[in-house]
């Protein structure tokens, strides 16, 4: 068989169910054999939006989501995706065709040197330059964007190698289980909780990627413990529950901060120092961390480690649980936290001003869409606004990029997540400057026939951007462009498209959005001088 087909056969044989990418003369081996494979190839508008598919595929299933583009603008144009997924730890694995071994050693027609361009943003990468090596490099391509911490990996196929005649056959596929922290380790660990007066946990994306949001939530409810969230580990207590302070990640003061300054604790489980700087909730350094995770503790002066507990999130709880005593009572000082911010969400229920503000739109979405339901967040001041206010019961429920955080990633985001989700209203919630970056793969939706809702905030501009200028300079630079009428562009795609024209609209566009479980575009208006007024109104925030 050719190389090509050798390839093909090693990625059934890892259970690789999508390819996600954009074809090009250098993977046109790759492209035929595939035709004659299990794996679907979804052909994209974008290769960034490719990456983006397979990123958030590999976020919600724990398997790696598979992205392919040609060399040269379509390796390059890929980049920025596989560099998202391996900041946010998802599982993914990039293919890109390349030139030929017989003009790599020259200046030549689309050819840069990829291994060394994707090392920095993968795990793991390397170029096929014999065919025997197939099955070994794929195997080890697979096995490391799933070890922890997950991320991604990259293999290079130069057009020559792809086409090559080659024998052999898939590796067998191994399990790989963490190891669990030691017993001595364990008991130190519950030592200093027990030795605490204002314990807090800081709950991150590790939980729900070890699996562990089960074990987490009967550890909580045996210590009694508060659980604040990072944007990407939203959800792995529920909001309902008493001891959830919710979301913490915006810069500055916060209702959130309060419960960090009250705290002597912070028990950091499953936490990666990329989604939210310890210094914005540890501005001191002065409150010792303990760490649970499967790796050490990133270093930072804002992150004082008392103590690695490093191993199986899932396993260590549970080890922890043994040495700890059950409590029976909840910590009265987070009770006001909790009503204050809470409250934020449901005083702006029956708001009727026009343009919509953030808290209306983010009510009237969350009273929508049931628990289970996802909701995919794209890069920009709305996203402030998602994290702080859309409220979540379930993990992965509410997915926020906050890695690399690259602008883009909902539309496509929200396909991925429709194809490994089918039973769940996904929604993707866009701002107009992210939607123009990857808005072509409405058509992507519309072909696959997958019903996505698409939830656009507009404001003409770079919302998050203005924000920032006005509280450095309290004026605004270069922000503003034009949009198109998009109930018109959404109709040309082939979604239903609906316009926003008052206040009171939302709600009922949004239930019928759901009801007709087909692809629908909603064109918001947004009212962000609310930006502004909340940064006025946390700086007054009493402790």
């Amino acid at each position: 068989m050719k190389v090509a087909e050798l390839l093909v056969q090693c990625l059934e044989n890892e259970g690789v169910e999508y390819i996600f990418g954009v074809p090009g003369e250098e993977n046109i081996d790759l492209m035929d054999a595939l035709l004659d494979s299990s794996i679907e190839f979804i052909v994209t508008h974008h290769e960034t939006s490719a990456a983006f598919m397979a990123g958030t595929y590999g976020r919600l299933t724990g398997k790696p989501g598979v992205c392919l583009a040609t060399l040269g603008p379509g390796a390059t144009n890929l980049l920025t995706g596989v560099a998202n997924a391996n900041m946010d730890h998802c599982p993914l694995i990039a293919i890109t065709g390349q030139a030929g071994l017989n003009r790599q050693h020259k200046i030549s027609h689309q050819y840069y040197d990829l291994v060394n361009l994707y090392e920095p943003v993968t795990k793991w990468n390397a170029q096929i330059k014999t065919a025997e090596i197939v099955p070994e490099v794929v195997r080890k391509a697979y096995q490391l964007a799933i070890q922890e911490k997950p991320g991604a990996t990259h293999i290079d196929l130069p057009e020559d190698i792809a086409g090559m005649e080659v024998e052999g056959s898939p590796l067998r596929v191994t399990g790989r289980s963490l190891p669990q922290a030691d017993e001595k380790v364990i008991k130190k660990a519950a030592e200093l909780i027990k030795q605490a007066s204002y314990p807090l946990i800081l709950a991150g994306n590790g939980i729900t990627r070890g699996q562990a949001e089960n074990i987490f939530q009967e550890f909580v409810e045996q210590t009694q413990l508060p659980v604040v969230h990072s944007f990407m580990g939203k959800g792995a207590l529920s909001y309902k529950n008493d001891l959830s302070l919710l979301t913490a990640g915006i810069s500055g003061k916060d209702y959130i901060t309060c419960g960090f300054s009250q705290s002597d604790l912070i028990i950091c489980i499953g936490f990666d120092i990329a989604e939210t700087p310890p210094e914005n909730w540890n501005p001191n350094r002065d409150t010792p961390i303990l760490h649970i995770d499967t790796e050490d503790a990133e270093t930072d002066s804002h992150y004082p480690v008392a103590l690695n507990v490093i191993g199986d999130i899932k396993e260590n709880l549970s080890e922890l649980q043994k040495v700890l005593p059950v409590s029976n009572e909840k910590p009265e000082w987070i009770k006001s936290i909790r009503e204050q911010a809470l409250l934020e969400l449901n005083e702006y229920k029956e708001d009727s001003g026009f343009p919509l503000k953030p808290q209306k739109i983010i009510s009237d979405l969350r009273e929508v869409l049931a628990d289970e339901d996802i909701a995919i967040s794209d890069v920009g001041a709305h996203k402030m606004w998602m994290a702080r206010m859309y409220h979540t019961a379930h993990p992965n429920t509410c997915l926020i990029s906050n890695g690399l955080a690259s602008m883009g990633i909902a539309v496509p985001g929200a396909i991925a997540a429709k194809m490994a989700q089918p039973n769940r209203n996904v929604v993707a919630v866009c701002g107009d400057g992210s939607f123009q970056m990857t808005g072509a793969e409405l058509e992507t939706a519309v072909r696959l026939n997958l019903p996505i809702i698409v939830l656009l905030w507009r404001d003409d501009g770079y919302g998050l951007i203005e924000w920032h200028q006005l509280k450095k300079f309290e004026r605004t630079s270069h922000i503003s462009f034009g949009n198109p009428d998009y109930v018109q562009l959404a109709h040309s795609y082939g979604f239903e498209g609906m316009r926003i024209e008052q206040a009171s609209d939302l709600k009922p566009a949004l239930e019928q959005a759901v009801s007709l479980q087909k692809p629908v575009f909603i064109d918001c208006p947004v009212d962000y001088s609310e930006n502004m007024k909340l940064t006025e109104k946390l700086k007054n925030i009493n402790c």
